[in-house]
């Protein structure tokens, strides 16, 4: 059957269900149930947040294919080389960026970190502009920006002017990732967010391979126009990032009720089913206010899965930006195009268990558990990294590092995503969690200082304690989940909401009492 209803159910609900015979070919063309809870004002849960309409799941996995093959592969795509105009400058510092803009001491590091600086400032505010503008416009907009300031890093002279193009990459790149996880958001189901999260984040360390074998054969080009060198990394890969951002221009869609190439039989069950999932909503897009962006800011398993993140991605940024700097250290006989080859097998690695812990997660429908799994891979090479000279072991503890870090990305905003209820505290709780793990990213372009080199004790020494702080929180936050669930159990709903207006119960979000925690 399409959907049934649970026996004992009101004649109103029976009204919100639907039959095999309602369907044709696997869509829902004659499914009042699906187009009536998909109806703004009518809400798709009880008061417990049980679902009030079954879906069909063939017709689901139908529609699930289609939205895999028209959004992912877009955002998927933009954000591969949103991440390889952050870390290029690890390829370009390879060849002569510090002789050629006399970067001394800590230059390099303040200009990694002047990024993070205008990235952590207008997270949030960026994370807003994408829910108020819609994603099908934001997602390419930003994109335009940051491939711009890619092209523009060609171009600059001297310390100052890159400061103030990184300064400006990171403002475009701040909404990038908090937007296209609140974008997807609106199109998935709770278990099957995560792994089409990993299937954009998976972006990260492909970025570290591919962005590294692209700098290694644009190194080998005489010129690009008038640029040379490190200059044609930054050039060609900003001028490939607008194309695709044009791109992004026509493909993109704010949300399936917008979504030209869905009948509107398909737009009813996408918005019905993600809506079954949202206990007391009776919209999926809602009006943005300042209440449900603070219970997305303020909700107890954002914050700490947040810090969480933070912890996690001084870990991922300190691998990207530095990579190619330990790879020289422990190689330093190669040459710079060897070197930038070397740094991709670590990179191949962490793509493949980016999206096979993610799939763990869509098994077990659980976040948390799997986020303190990741952990002890991590904490034992950076071991091998603090007890060890020996090149071949150094290079083999980077693969280790690799395994889970990449990993907390989608996990952490699926698991915010997954314990706020209404779309507006989504987009807030989202931004929140990448605005923190940003300031993870911040710190870590000070964790591998020059003076350090070349074992970098107090740079592996900081990530070996970010793992194990991550492993300590995230267990903790998983105790007090199951502990807080137990207690709201005991809670009568019926008796607590008696008396309140529609839109009071929707301001509840995560404080309503049939709300539970997903862990």
């Amino acid at each position: 059957m399409a959907a049934r209803v649970s026996e004992g159910m009101s004649s109103e609900k029976k009204r919100q269900s639907f039959s095999e015979s309602d369907t044709k070919e696997g869509h829902f063309e004659n499914a009042p149930g699906a187009h009536f809870s998909a109806e703004r004002g009518q809400a798709a849960t009880d008061i417990n947040g049980n679902p009030l309409v079954e879906m069909d799941p063939i017709a689901e996995r139908k529609l699930r294919r289609k939205i895999d093959l028209f959004v992912v592969p877009t955002v998927a795509i933009l954000y591969l080389f949103c991440f390889i105009d952050r870390a290029n400058i690890g390829n370009a510092k390879l060849d002569t960026l510090e002789k050629d803009l006399d970067l001394h001491g800590y230059d390099y590091n303040a200009l990694l970190s002047i990024f993070y600086v205008g990235y952590i400032l207008f997270e949030i505010p960026a994370s807003i502009c994408c829910k108020w503008m819609g994603p099908g416009w934001f997602l390419p907009l930003t994109s335009l920006g940051f491939g711009i300031m890619s092209v523009c890093m060609g171009f600059v002279q001297n310390f100052s002017q890159a400061c103030g193009v990184r300064f400006l990459l990171g403002v475009f790149e701040a909404g990038m990732l908090p937007g296209i996880a609140y974008y997807l958001s609106r199109w998935y189901r709770r278990s099957e967010l995560t792994l089409r999260l990993s299937l954009y984040i998976v972006m990260s360390p492909l970025a570290g391979a591919f962005g590294g074998l692209l700098a290694s054969g644009i190194l080998k080009l005489d010129h690009f126009g008038s640029l040379h060198g490190w200059r044609m990394i930054f050039g060609i890969e900003g001028i490939a990032t607008i194309g695709l951002s044009l791109i992004g221009f026509l493909t993109l869609t704010d949300h399936p009720g917008t979504a030209k190439w869905l009948t509107q039989e398909e737009k009813d069950l996408a918005i019905t089913r993600v809506k079954s999932e949202r206990i007391g909503q009776t919209e999926v897009i809602d009006k943005m206010d300042a209440k449900k962006l603070k219970a997305g800011i303020f909700n107890p398993v954002v914050f700490f899965t947040a810090v969480t993140f933070l912890l996690n991605n001084i870990t991922v940024q300190g691998l990207a930006f530095f990579a190619p700097t330990v790879v020289a250290t422990i190689h330093p006989e190669k040459s710079i195009i060897q070197k930038q080859l070397l740094t991709v097998p670590p990179y191949i690695v962490g793509a493949f268990f980016t999206v096979l812990m993610p799939l763990i997660s869509r098994w077990l429908d659980r976040r948390q558990i799997v986020i303190i799994a990741c952990c002890p891979l991590v904490m034992v090479g950076y071991i091998m990294f603090l007890a060890t000279e020996n090149p071949t072991i150094k290079y083999a503890a980077a693969f280790l590092v690799s395994t889970s870090i990449f990993a907390g990305g989608p996990l952490t905003n699926s698991q915010v995503s997954a314990n706020v209820v209404s779309d507006t505290a989504r987009s807030s709780a989202i931004g929140y969690n990448v605005m923190l793990g940003n300031i993870g990213g911040l710190i870590s372009t000070w964790s591998f200082l020059p003076s350090d080199a070349p074992n970098y004790h107090i740079g592996n020494g900081i990530n070996l304690a970010a793992s194990g702080g991550t492993l300590i929180i995230a267990l903790c936050l998983l105790i007090w989940m199951k502990r807080d669930n137990a207690k709201r159990e005991l809670r009568n709903a019926e008796e607590e909401l008696m008396g309140m207006s529609q839109q009071e119960i929707q301001d509840l979000d995560y404080k309503h009492p049939g709300f539970r925690w997903s862990p």
